[in-house]
């Protein structure tokens, strides 16, 4: 291992060299992470907390926030502290470990959305149908399915990296860990490695999305036989969930679904999806559901009148 591993830590660039800009980076992005992190779990603890908030499509909203903290959580601390520090280092086998957990979280992620695309489908085309199609069997083994099938995706991608030869130079333009940007400093041929990282990561983003968007569109296309309430209703839950898919998705897919290159807007792009789409997941839902809103007004209330006593 040694001989395949002659460097022992990865340097990151970062998102600046300027230390001016690095100390207000610093400000912004500790706030963000925060609010990441607070959102989130306020969004957890709502579900949790709510008996108006039982049916499957909180159930899986819950976990969603709560693999958007586990996901953010991947890169964020890491570089928040680098954003103070004069060496941005990090070990070959913590840059493994970074790249597994936020491929782990993230392919999770793909499958939780997915999931929650067919839970919206079951109870807008089959409503008569939705409590006994989507029980609470059925909503644990789809969830135990995209935690495995995020482990699965993540156990793939480490494979075809890890074994690769670092024989120098250790320098990463990027704040983190990432396929493409590791991939580069490989000291052999890895154009193969390339096709299947893509054919693993972009391809399975491009597939879901697709997946998505029909899914959908066919509910969209069955809304036409609903009430003008019915059809108001369904579209507002919806619409939130098409804008987290194409916030999501979006970035994943310009950067994973191309050959094994890098582009210097690929870290601004990275940003995106992971501290800013996981920021405004909470708010969408919550700003765009009137059952969220009412429960935290609720959780609000309650955690006031234990207070007072």
């Amino acid at each position: 291992m040694a001989d395949i591993h002659n460097v022992t830590e990865f340097i990151f660039l970062g998102l600046s060299s300027n230390q001016e800009v690095q100390k207000v980076c610093f400000v912004i992005f500790l706030l963000l992470y925060m609010a990441i992190v607070l959102g989130n779990l306020l969004m957890v603890v709502t579900v949790v907390a709510s008996r108006s908030l039982g049916s499957p499509m909180y159930f899986f909203l819950g976990y969603l926030s709560f693999v958007e903290i586990c996901y953010s959580s991947t890169t964020a601390p890491k570089l928040i502290l680098d954003l103070l520090a004069e060496k941005k280092s990090i070990s070959v086998w913590g840059c493994m470990t970074q790249l597994f957990f936020m491929h782990f979280f993230g392919g999770t992620e793909i499958f939780l959305l997915t999931m929650m695309a067919y839970d919206r489908y079951v109870a807008i085309c089959k409503p008569l149908h939705y409590t006994s199609i989507m029980n609470q069997s059925v909503c644990a083994v789809l969830m135990g399915t995209a935690w495995i099938g995020g482990f699965v995706h993540s156990f793939a991608q480490i494979l075809l990296i890890f074994p690769l030869p670092f024989c120098g130079p250790n320098i990463i333009d990027h704040y983190f860990c990432d396929l493409l940007p590791v991939l580069k400093l490989a000291c052999s041929d890895t154009f193969l490695i390339g096709l299947l990282i893509v054919v693993n990561g972009g391809t399975l983003s491009v597939i879901s999305f697709v997946v998505l968007l029909a899914s959908y569109g066919v509910i969209l296309f069955h809304l036409r036989t609903q009430s003008a309430e019915g059809r108001r209703k369904a579209l507002s839950t919806c619409g939130s969930h098409v804008t987290v898919v194409i916030l999501f998705f979006g970035p994943c897919v310009f950067i994973y679904l191309r050959p094994s290159d890098t582009l210097p807007v690929d870290k601004m792009i990275a940003v995106f999806y992971t501290v800013i789409t996981p920021l405004l997941n909470p708010l969408i839902y919550s700003l765009r559901n009137a059952e969220v809103k009412k429960a935290m007004k609720s959780l609000w209330f309650r955690t006031m009148k234990v207070d007072e006593k």
